[in-house]
């Protein structure tokens, strides 16, 4: 047992114990189970969450469940679980806890609201674009998910906001790789980088700069037919833009000469 966990049972017997003085006399380990009426034990790990003690409310809100599986009160529990996991960022239990909850209550009203909390634990733990982006893109994949099962429900409008966002990561990555193979001099590996961003990022912001450095690695690679199409996509589309400006003085140097 952790210190963590032993801390919990701490606290959580001295809220759920009668005052007996014999108590005091037992030992760590009896107070890992005692057992409560499901009100009791609810109403703690409630006045636990209320007073912003999210990680001992998650672990009584189990114990609800574990002490009562079958009582009105369970599956309610159980949510509140994942809440409070989520609250006290210990986002791997809370995505545990609520995918949980949605497998066994996959029709309840409440299921929008679990996937939200998968979507989020996820989505608070994003690191930077330097870093492995396997986090990022679980986050995109339970926002998705969420958007397309409850395409119409409260929590669907802010998924698109965080997907919008998470997209926008997901290419900033891209990017940076495709920065790192240009200077490299190794034109396809960062060509392959660029357009990936044009092709499943383009509401991003980094589109302009990757239609640019299109043109850049196609003129390195000697293909000035793509280079050119790449810049007419950038003209079209992104005209004001420096980028634009710059690839098409690219281009003009590179014209053929006649």
């Amino acid at each position: 047992m952790n210190m963590n966990r032993t801390a919990l049972l701490i606290v959580a017997a001295a809220l759920i114990v009668p005052a007996a003085g014999c108590a005091r006399n037992k030992v760590k380990g009896d107070t890992a189970y005692v057992a409560r009426d499901v009100n009791t034990l609810y109403a703690l790990a409630k006045k636990s969450a209320d007073q912003g003690n999210y990680a001992d409310a998650a672990k009584l809100f189990d114990e609800v469940e574990r002490q009562h599986p079958y009582s009105v009160w369970a599956r309610r529990a159980q949510l509140m679980s994942a809440f409070s996991y989520y609250m006290a960022q210990q986002y791997t239990d809370a995505i545990s806890s609520s995918q949980r909850f949605l497998t066994i209550h996959p029709g309840n009203a409440d299921a929008p609201y679990a996937n939200y909390l998968v979507a989020m634990s996820y989505y608070n733990q994003i690191a930077d674009v330097t870093r492995d982006q396997k986090i990022t893109q679980q986050a995109s994949d339970a926002f998705g998910e969420l958007i397309r099962r409850y395409p119409g429900s409260r929590y669907a409008t802010d998924a698109r906001l965080k997907l919008d966002l998470i997209n926008d990561h997901l290419a900033g990555k891209e990017m940076e790789v495709g920065r790192y193979y240009q200077r490299s001099g190794n034109w396809l590996a960062a060509s392959l980088r660029f357009r990936t961003v044009v092709d499943k990022y383009q509401t991003t912001s980094h589109t302009p700069e990757a239609l640019e450095r299109l043109v850049e690695c196609y003129l390195a690679l000697g293909v000035p037919d793509e280079a050119r199409k790449a810049g007419a996509v950038l003209g079209r589309n992104y005209p004001g833009t420096s980028w634009y400006k710059h690839s098409y003085e690219l281009l003009r140097r590179h014209q053929p000469r006649t």
